[in-house]
């Protein structure tokens, strides 16, 4: 095939659906793999399909363009750290929470990172971004406080109820930034101890 026409080859191309499930998600997990290492920018489709050992027409054929794939990257490995916590008590929740976004801290934020600035000009990346990484964690926080407000542990009308969730996320995001270090596990703890329960109102010592 003529260099022109392998250029030619995403716009022109039909795709087909004969990648199985395990093999998109191979892919799937190169691309996320290499936006942690080099970034949106550096992303490449070549350089997945070099990694994953198959044919840049499959990949184009498959998702057309680098944003479609990153887009389906996105959606074909969301998953939900928060959902599950639910400890009896808002203070016991927020503590899980924060060890468990923590924990992930190292994986989540390169790849926020790596994704922000190209999410900003494209509304679809921006949307799965938030739908993959964001939206699931915001949502399992918000619904620890209004548990927490149903009962009764801390008042309805409490001002630093509403602001949770972006204490929790936007920490993970800024320590790097400030710090050169990654929001892990302890950090969050401390922070959560420190900041977040004290502001609800809630008992702020460790747990026996």
């Amino acid at each position: 095939m003529a260099p022109q026409e392998a250029a030619q080859e995403p716009a022109h191309t039909p795709r087909r659906s004969k990648i199985t499930p395990e093999r998109a998600q191979e892919f799937y997990a190169a691309v996320l793999d290499m936006l942690r290492e080099s970034g949106y920018e550096a992303l490449t489709m070549e350089g997945v399909a070099s990694r994953t050992r198959c044919g840049k027409s499959t990949l184009y054929r498959q998702w057309g363009s680098k944003p479609e794939l990153v887009v389906a990257a996105l959606h074909g490995t969301r998953r939900v750290l928060l959902s599950h916590i639910d400890t009896g008590t808002l203070a016991g929740d927020l503590r899980e929470a924060a060890r468990a976004i923590g924990a992930g801290s190292g994986r989540d934020t390169p790849l926020m990172h790596a994704l922000s600035h190209a999410a900003l000009q494209s509304p679809e990346l921006l949307c799965a971004l938030r739908e993959a990484l964001i939206a699931p964690e915001i949502a399992a926080i918000e619904a620890m406080v209004r548990r927490g407000t149903e009962r009764g542990e801390i008042p309805a009308d409490t001002p630093a109820a509403e602001f949770v969730s972006v204490q929790l996320m936007g920490v993970m995001r800024a320590r790097p930034l400030l710090e050169g270090k990654y929001a892990d596990e302890a950090y969050l703890t401390r922070f959560m101890e420190s900041a977040v329960l004290p502001a609800l109102g809630l008992d702020a010592s460790a747990p026996q």
